[in-house]
């Protein structure tokens, strides 16, 4: 998220919907979430406010978080925490866990060295990563080894676009979140986040080898 005006409600629901949608168990689940210095303290403190009251537990009631795949990928969680923690960061939001059900947690002041800049959780941990402008916004999404789905909030669409062609993935949505897909659409990413596309148009293109076939005159006229 860079400070261009950008709706920062927008954003926040936009961040949380991305990030926690099916307990952060998808592709295009939102990882890091990027935001520059001069809009960071309010933007996390509002996130960490909505994840905050996002309730756990058995998911065929009214909680929004149910239980991650195993215990395994929930020790994980727990072992991506205490790595940050270690190393400066600060658990703004949940991150306690019951079993396999995690609650929504926020990791601020996220840096290189922590195994969560660079691991997908695949669960309700997310991180902050605070950078001083767009450019090195564009630097730190581009730092990894995956390029499927980003997001750019602004509220200078032009500019969004611009910062969305520099941005190393296969899907980009300005003003809305990661986690969107559409039949139509070509679906795909770049780097280690695969080749190819399907979806739409694009998807039959895949399992397809053009020919080129031609009726001619074989009397037609040649240059020599």
């Amino acid at each position: 998220m860079q400070q261009s005006h950008a709706d920062l409600d927008g954003a926040v629901n936009g961040a949380a919907f991305g990030a926690y949608m099916n307990m952060g168990q998808i592709c295009m689940s939102t990882e890091r979430i990027i935001v520059t210095e001069g809009i960071a303290d309010r933007f996390v403190d509002a996130l960490a406010s909505k994840a905050a009251l996002l309730p756990a537990g058995d998911p065929s009631g009214t909680n929004v978080l149910g239980s991650v795949i195993n215990e395994k990928a929930a020790e994980k969680l727990d072992d991506l925490i205490k790595d940050a923690l270690s190393k400066g960061a600060k658990l703004v939001a949940g991150g306690e866990r019951d079993g396999t059900v995690v609650k929504a947690g926020l990791i601020d002041y996220v840096t290189p060295d922590m195994r969560i800049y660079s691991e997908e959780s695949f669960g309700p941990i997310k991180s902050i990563i605070r950078v001083k402008d767009e450019d090195e916004a564009i630097r730190i999404a581009n730092d990894t080894e995956y390029g499927l789905a980003a997001a750019v909030y602004t509220g200078d669409i032009k500019k969004g676009l611009g910062l969305a062609e520099k941005i190393q993935s296969g899907i980009c949505h300005i003003n809305g979140p990661t986690v969107c897909d559409e039949p139509q659409i070509p679906f795909g990413g770049l780097k280690a986040s695969g080749y190819g596309r399907f979806g739409g148009d694009a998807g039959i293109a895949e399992f397809t080898d053009l020919r080129w076939v031609t009726v001619e005159d074989p009397n037609q006229y040649y240059p020599f």
